[in-house]
């Protein structure tokens, strides 16, 4: 056997550079990241429900942050059975993504339901409306504290769910899922409507999240329901008086560079996610800093149907919407 030096050492440098492409692909492949967002519409256990409902709140009053009661008119038609908790989670596991940003759900405990396996980081509001993530198992993650800022100082309106994936490797990538402040999703922020003012108050605020983790320089992504249509908005931010008029402008306004957002959402609908409702755009929506924009995989933006075929069945109001993000990619 040729035992010269030379040769020993081409033959170790051939082995360690295929170990290593071969563990460089192998990790490649499994920084393949699939996030989503949902609002699954009141979802609750249903012995909670039947709980609330006792003392359940008449049109027009008002519900606290931190007070669990739902409000009459959704008696009985907004009640999950646990069939239709079942069935929630067969319609689940069809769709291919390892993290799910869920709204309107009262938290780990029915969420482990419709996704049985999965980890949970879910904000800690006492209301049945709370904001968080389904995290498909093997994902390395670190549960932030609560964006609770964004429940304004009054506490009325939601908090955010703030999550790192992958901790402290080249593929961390930090995740926000929101709820916005609703019934204002198409009128200039200026509006001279409740709503829409609180609206308003909340955007700064979100943008503050935004502009801090782009001063960081790391990717990040914020997802949900932001109950806004950003195709019925102005291009221009702000008034001559400086007043917020349209959220994505304000939003995406590049400064610092990595809070030069990207909606993969840009093609017009074509079909509606229950088959029962009208085609219209989107005011759920994944929003994408620009390093993570630029691992996005082309053409993996999605929004899902639900079944088609059998119309007396219930489906949450709003669609599952996911991309898919290549982290392997990330400072290539």
């Amino acid at each position: 056997m040729n035992r010269h030096p030379a040769f020993l050492l081409l033959l170790a440098g051939l082995v360690t550079g295929t170990l290593m492409a071969a563990c460089a692909h192998a990790t490649r492949e499994d920084v393949q990241l699939t996030v989503a967002t949902w609002n699954s519409e009141w979802l609750m256990l249903p012995e909670t429900f039947d709980e609330l409902a006792g003392r359940c709140l008449k049109k027009g009053a008002r519900a606290g942050g931190d007070e669990r009661s739902i409000y009459c008119d959704l008696i009985p038609g907004n009640r999950w059975s646990d069939a239709d908790l079942e069935r929630l989670g067969q319609f689940a596991a069809t769709i291919p993504a390892d993290v799910f940003a869920m709204q309107e759900t009262d938290g780990p405990g029915v969420a482990a339901r419709v996704f049985p396996g999965r980890s949970f980081c879910f904000t800690g509001r006492e209301h049945v409306q709370n904001v968080g993530f389904a995290i498909r198992a093997g994902i390395a993650y670190r549960c932030n504290p609560d964006y609770r800022e964004l429940g304004l100082a009054e506490n009325d309106v939601r908090w955010g769910a703030d999550v790192t994936l992958y901790p402290g490797t080249p593929q961390e990538i930090r995740l926000l899922a929101v709820h916005l402040k609703s019934s204002c999703n198409r009128d200039p922020l200026t509006s001279d409507s409740p709503a829409c003012r609180t609206l308003q108050r909340q955007v700064p605020v979100l943008e503050a999240w935004i502009d801090a983790r782009a001063r960081e320089g790391k990717p990040f992504a914020v997802l949900g329901d932001f109950n806004r249509r950003f195709d019925k908005e102005s291009a221009v931010a702000r008034d001559a008086q400086g007043r917020i008029v349209s959220m994505w402008p304000e939003l995406d306004d590049g400064d610092p560079a990595e809070a030069d957002l990207v909606d993969p959402d840009v093609a017009p609908p074509t079909e509606s996610c229950r088959q029962q409702d009208p085609v219209r755009a989107a005011i759920d929506h994944i929003l994408l800093s620009a390093s993570a924009a630029r691992v996005m995989v082309p053409g993996s933006y999605r929004m899902w149907t639900y079944p088609r075929g059998e119309p007396g069945l219930r489906w949450p109001d709003h669609c599952v919407r996911s991309v898919t993000l290549d982290l392997g990619a990330l400072g290539h």
